[in-house]
């Protein structure tokens, strides 16, 4: 009989459990505490962004197949895993649409709260891949300017319909941050990114808080408009300071939609299945179990910005999570463990 191979999971994913248990051995570990004794005997990993896979985990391991139910891969050691031979596989695009819902939720619930007008303002896209592309049609939707910066594409596509960076924070009266975290991005939005900067311009990060330099951040606060932060450096123990100093806090949940964890999941497990060859999983997708999270079409163009704003904040009350996080910073992990799904809306 052959040997049933081993599979360590995050127990936070979900939709997971019971799906592998057919064909393989699972143990479920909370994602920081997968240490390398659950790992030593296991053939595969599925992951989240908590479990640092490089040596220290994976040295001297059977482990060959790493799935991350996640857009990036920064905690997984590229060049380490190459070098033995360990396939990774991340689920590129997944929560894309949760964070561009996430994106103009915050966008019109803190133009409401402080009554900026939105109308006429031109929206700087930097980094322009799965989910900046959401972005961008959102924001043409919505009567944006839209300006866009993403250096890779720009190499392979041409310099038509992109800019560059500093001709984008010079021009932007919104700046959103959408690239993945790499040695090119990691402290870019520094002194000198917020220095140009128009005044009183937005600034959003939903990408990695690694990409900010907190104090150069905090140091441009006075002179930006609202800011709104998901992602932080050292999460889960965030700069209390600089929660302080935002418009919008909250704990990394900006691509929690329920259509988002169906499609991280459903990444990981098809990859997983077609590396060991569990036929039947090779097209799994998790059922959506409650109807009131079925995603929606909301039909927003050419409503006025408050009426936009109604509709969003009425799908996406994201209020509610900035006041949990500011209520108990030290429960950052726990609200993103615990989070409840909210379902996706688009325009098209």
């Amino acid at each position: 009989m052959e040997e049933r191979i081993k599979i360590v999971v995050d127990d936070a994913i979900p939709f997971i459990e019971g799906v592998f248990e057919p064909y393989a051995e699972v143990v479920y570990r909370p994602g920081k505490e997968i240490s390398r004794q659950d790992v030593m005997d296991a053939d595969a990993l599925v992951i989240r962004t908590r479990t640092k896979c490089g040596p220290e985990l994976l040295d001297g391991t059977k482990v060959k197949f790493i799935a991350t139910a996640t857009i990036g891969t920064d905690h997984i050691d590229r060049p380490y895993c190459d070098s033995r031979g360990i396939i990774v596989r991340n689920a590129a695009g997944c929560n894309a649409g949760g964070v561009m819902n996430y994106v103009f939720s915050a966008l019109y619930g803190v133009a409401s709260r402080q009554g900026i007008s939105l109308d006429g303002l031109s929206l700087g896209i930097v980094g322009v891949g799965n989910v900046g592309r959401r972005v961008e049609r959102m924001a043409g939707t919505l009567g944006f300017k839209v300006l866009k910066n993403d250096p890779p594409r720009m190499k392979v596509e041409g310099a038509d319909g992109f800019c560059q960076l500093d001709d984008l924070l010079e021009e932007a009266d919104i700046v959103t941050m959408h690239v993945p975290l790499d040695e090119t991005t990691r402290g870019m939005c520094d002194k000198g990114f917020f220095s140009k900067m128009k005044p009183g311009a937005i600034f959003i990060n939903a990408s990695r808080g690694e990409v900010v330099v907190d104090q150069a951040l905090k140091d441009a606060i006075p002179k930006l408009g609202p800011v709104i932060l998901d992602t932080w450096n050292n999460e889960p123990d965030i700069d209390l300071d600089l929660l302080g100093m935002v418009d919008i806090a909250t704990p990394h949940i900006a691509g929690y939609s329920y259509q988002g964890k169906q499609n991280g999941t459903a990444a990981s497990v098809r990859a997983l299945a077609r590396f060991f060859g569990f036929e039947d999983l090779y097209e799994f997708f998790p059922k959506t179990e409650l109807l009131e999270l079925e995603s929606i079409k909301l039909d927003l163009k050419g409503k006025k910005q408050g009426e936009v704003a109604s509709v969003l904040q009425y799908n996406y009350p994201i209020f509610t999570d900035d006041f949990m996080l500011r209520m108990d910073p030290g429960s950052f992990e726990k609200l993103r463990s615990n989070y409840k799904y909210r379902r996706e809306f688009y325009t098209d």
